[in-house]
């Protein structure tokens, strides 16, 4: 067994080659190498430097694109893989309910700075109208006076 911050080394067909764990989970072999550098996955490698991935690959990059979906960030998913245990969602642990409940905050303050921007799109749209409305009467008008 690898030692912390040390990969272990597999034997040939042992585990999960990237192609193949990419086939199986639908997922690009470029993101997967993205999730093992973001210590989201993790990957030994056999005697010729090849990844190999465990059994739990699979449900752990399931888990993964379910909690990136989320809108969450590979920081704050990082914290929460450790609580996520047997298929989809969370199990609870102080980890998990304190990034889910950051991320809700940031996404309720991002809804509302995105309800600001629509009023004021919204005004404008409705100044925008009534100016050509406006002009539309006055060329009418200029045009009947003609």
């Amino acid at each position: 067994m690898a030692r912390p911050g040390e990969r272990a080394v597999r034997a040939a067909g042992d585990g999960l080659r990237i192609g193949e764990l990419a086939e199986r989970t639908g997922v690009s072999a470029r993101s997967l190498r993205y999730y093992e550098q973001q210590g989201l996955l993790r990957a030994d490698r056999d005697a010729n430097g090849y990844r190999r991935y465990g059994p739990d690959a699979p449900e752990t990059v399931g888990q993964i694109r379910e909690l990136l979906a989320t809108g969450l960030s590979t920081d704050a998913i990082r914290e929460l893989l450790p609580c996520a245990q047997g298929g989809p969602g969370l199990v609870f642990c102080d980890r998990s309910c304190g990034a889910v409940e950051r991320q809700m905050a940031q996404l309720d303050a991002e809804i509302a700075e995105l309800a600001r921007k629509r009023e004021a799109l919204a005004t404008y749209a409705h100044v925008m109208r009534q100016r050509r409305d406006q002009d539309r009467a006055l060329a009418a008008m200029a045009l009947r006076s003609a």
